[in-house]
C-alpha cells in the first residue's frame, strides 16, 4: 500500500510539473530524494596499507631474492648493503638462496687481487691497512705513523740498503765459519741443530739436488732394474717401431734348381725383345689367383719379365711364373698387415716391401730370407732403391709423417731425412740420370730434390692442383706422367723447369679416390692406367686420344704394367684379388 501511495504521489508530482506552478501557503514543502552511485562500494583499507608500506620501503634496502620491484627505488636503496631477511631455520639467519659463501652472503668488491694481497699482508705484518671504502686507515695507527704508512710491497730505499748490508754480513760470517779463521767448536759445525751448521749448509732452493753418496744396489734392486729395462725394450719394439712378426716363406715350384744348377729366378736364355713396336692387347691370356684379398701392386722382374711380383692386402707377397707354368713360385710372409708397395733392385735378386705394420723389409728373391728390416714407427707409403748401380744399398721411403727417409741398407742407419712436405708422401721418382728425384704428397704439391740434399730445388703447387698418388717416368726420361685425382693424367717436363705440358692431358677414366698406377709402353707410344670401375685405359701419346679400354676387374683396377720384352702384353691387378695377363 505504501508503495502504491508513493507511486501515486510521484505521478501526481509529474502531472503537476507540466502544469504552471501555483504555490500556496498551505502546500507541503518539496521532498528531496538522495542521489545514488552505480559503482560498488570499495574497501580502501588495503590501499591505505599499500601506500604506507611503499612509503616505509623507501627507507629499506632492496631484497635481491625479489624478482619484481613494485616501486621506484632511490639511489641510496640501490646501493645499500645487503643484510638479508633473517631465516628462521638457518643457523646464521640467512636464507639458502641468499648464500654465496660458507660464511653467508659476500658482496662483490671492485678491488684487484694484488691490492687486496698487499693490504692483507701489510695488516698481518704491521697491524694496519688502508680502508677500501675510503681514504683512511684502520688498525694500529701508532704503527702507521712510525712506518710512514708503507706497505709490504713498497719498502723504502734506506730499508733496502739496510737489508743488503745485513745479507752481506751473513755471507761474510759464513765464509769465516767455512774458512775457519775464528775458533769454532767442531761439534757445533757437525750438529744440524746449531746455527753454524745451518750457515754452512745453507743452500738456495734453486741450487739443484744434493748428490747423495752412490751406494751399490742390492740383489733385489738389480733384478728389478733388469726386468724394467727388458720390459721397456719390448715395449719400444712393439709400440714405437713396427709390429714384429716371424718371417716365413714357402716355395711352391717343383725344384729350386734345375739339372744344370740354375736358380729358379734365372731368366731364360732365349728371352729377347721380339719387336720394337708395341701393340695394345685385345684378349685375356692368363689369370693368377692366390691372394685372398685385393692386390695392391704388381712389378715385373727387371729387364726380362719372366716373373711377376705381387703385393696383397692379405699381408702376403707372391711371385708368379710368366713364361712357363704360370703358377705361383714362392710366397713371402713377414708382414702382419696389408702390403702397400713393392720394389725390385736392378738385377731382381732382391726386393723391398712396405706394409701397413710400419715395417720395410728387404728380401732375397730366391731364398725368401729377410735380409734386413727398417722402421721409423710410421707407415711407409712408397719404397725405392736408388737406380744407380753403385748406390743399390741406398733405400728411400715416403712416410705417413710427411718425411722421406733415406737408409743405408748395409749399416741399417738413417743417413738423411727430407722433411718439407705437409702431407703423407705418395711417390718417389728418380729423374735427370738419378741425380734428382720428384716426390708427390697428399698436400697436393710436387717437390723436386737433389739426391742427398734435404732442400727442395723446385716446388710445384697451384690452387687448382689435386693430389697425385701415382707418377711414372716416360721411357725417354723427358716426361713424367702424374695421375691426378681430378680424373686426368698430367704430363710434366723433367728438364730444368719441371713445368706442366698443357698440350698433353689424358682423361676419360674415373680415378677420384684411388691411387691407380699410370704406366707407359716400352716404346713410349701409349699411356695406360687402371680406373675405379675395373677398366684399363690406353691412350695414344701423340694425339692424347683414347685408343682402347678393357674391362679387366670387378671393382678397382689399381695396377697395370707393360711387359718389358713381349711388347704387346700387359699385366693388371685389382681389388678382386686377381692378376690378369692380357
Amino acid at each position: 500500500m505504501d508503495l502504491l501511495q508513493t507511486y501515486a504521489d510521484k505521478s501526481d508530482g509529474e502531472d503537476q510539473s507540466h502544469q504552471p506552478s501555483t504555490s500556496s501557503p498551505d502546500s507541503s514543502p518539496p521532498r528531496l530524494i538522495p542521489s545514488k552511485s552505480a559503482a560498488p562500494k570499495v574497501d580502501d583499507t588495503m590501499l591505505a596499507l599499500t601506500v604506507a608500506k611503499a612509503h616505509q620501503s623507501h627507507s629499506k634496502p632492496i631484497d635481491p631474492s625479489q624478482h619484481v620491484v613494485a616501486f621506484n627505488p632511490t639511489y641510496d636503496q640501490l646501493w645499500a648493503p645487503i643484510y638479508g631477511p633473517a631465516h628462521p631455520y638457518a643457523k646464521d639467519g640467512i636464507a639458502q638462496g641468499m648464500r654465496n659463501h660458507k660464511l653467508g652472503f659476500v658482496e662483490d668488491a671492485a678491488i684487484e687481487s694484488f691490492v687486496f694481497d698487499e693490504q692483507y699482508n701489510t695488516f698481518h705484518k704491521y697491524g694496519y691497512a688502508a680502508d677500501p671504502s675510503g681514504n683512511n686507515y684502520i688498525g694500529d695507527l701508532d704503527a702507521l705513523q712510525k712506518n710512514d704508512a708503507i706497505s709490504v710491497y713498497n719498502i723504502p730505499q734506506h730499508e733496502q740498503k739496510k737489508r743488503k748490508i745485513e745479507k752481506m754480513k751473513d755471507v761474510e760470517m759464513e765464509d769465516e765459519v767455512v774458512g775457519g779463521e775464528h775458533e769454532v767448536d767442531p761439534t757445533a759445525i757437525d750438529n744440524p741443530a746449531s746455527d753454524l751448521w745451518l750457515m754452512k749448509n745453507k743452500k738456495s732452493p734453486w741450487a739443484g739436488k744434493k748428490e747423495g753418496v752412490q751406494t751399490d744396489l742390492t740383489e733385489e734392486q738389480k733384478k728389478y732394474a733388469e726386468e724394467y729395462a727388458k720390459k721397456k725394450e719390448e715395449k719400444g719394439h712393439s709400440g714405437e717401431k713396427g709390429e714384429h712378426l716371424v718371417d716365413k716363406t714357402t716355395f711352391h715350384g717343383k725344384e729350386e734348381r734345375d739339372y744344370q744348377g740354375r736358380s729358379w729366378i734365372a731368366p731364360p736364355k732365349d728371352a729377347k725383345a721380339t719387336n720394337d713396336h708395341c701393340y695394345i692387347p685385345k684378349r685375356l691370356i692368363h689369370t693368377w689367383s692366390g691372394h685372398t684379398k685385393g692386390v695392391s701392386a704388381i712389378r715385373f722382374f727387371p729387364k726380362y719379365g719372366h716373373l711377376i711380383l705381387s703385393a696383397g692386402m692379405d699381408t702376403k707377397v707372391k711371385i708368379w711364373d710368366v713364361f712357363n707354368s704360370g703358377k705361383c713360385m714362392r710366397t713371402y710372409m713377414g708382414h702382419s698387415k696389408a702390403v702397400r708397395d713393392i720394389s725390385f733392385c736392378n738385377d731382381g735378386t732382391k726386393f723391398l716391401t712396405a706394409g701397413y705394420d710400419k715395417n720395410i723389409k728387404y728380401w732375397d728373391t730366391e731364398t725368401g730370407q729377410v735380409i734386413s728390416t727398417f722402421s721409423t714407427g710410421k707407415i711407409p707409403y712408397v719404397v725405392k732403391l736408388n737406380p744407380d748401380e753403385d748406390k743399390q744399398n741406398i733405400l728411400l721411403a715416403g712416410m705417413s709423417d710427411k718425411k722421406i727417409v733415406q737408409w743405408d741398407i748395409n749399416t741399417g742407419q738413417t743417413t738423411q731425412e727430407y722433411d718439407q712436405h705437409l702431407g703423407a708422401v705418395n711417390t718417389i721418382t728418380f729423374v735427370d740420370n738419378n741425380r734428382r728425384f720428384v716426390t708427390s704428397s697428399d698436400d697436393k704439391s710436387l717437390r723436386v730434390w737433389e739426391f742427398g740434399i734435404p732442400v727442395v730445388i723446385k716446388y710445384i703447387s697451384e690452387p687448382h692442383m689435386h693430389s697425385m698418388p701415382a707418377i711414372s717416368l716416360h721411357p725417354n726420361t723427358n716426361w713424367l706422367a702424374a695421375q691426378s685425382l681430378d680424373n686426368q693424367i698430367l704430363i710434366y717436363s723433367t728438364r730444368e723447369r719441371f713445368q706442366l705440358n698443357k698440350k698433353k692431358r689424358f682423361a676419360g677414366h674415373i680415378v677420384a679416390g684411388y691411387a691407380c698406377q699410370v704406366n707407359f709402353s716400352p716404346d713410349g707410344r701409349f699411356v695406360m692406367s687402371g680406373d675405379g670401375e675395373g677398366k684399363c685405359w690406353f691412350w695414344d701419346w701423340k694425339s692424347c686420344k683414347v685408343f682402347r679400354t678393357l674391362k679387366c676387374h670387378e671393382g678397382v683396377c689399381i695396377g697395370c704394367e707393360w711387359h718389358p720384352l713381349e711388347q704387346s702384353k700387359v699385366a693388371t691387378c685389382g681389388w678382386d684379388g686377381l692378376i690378369k695377363y692380357w
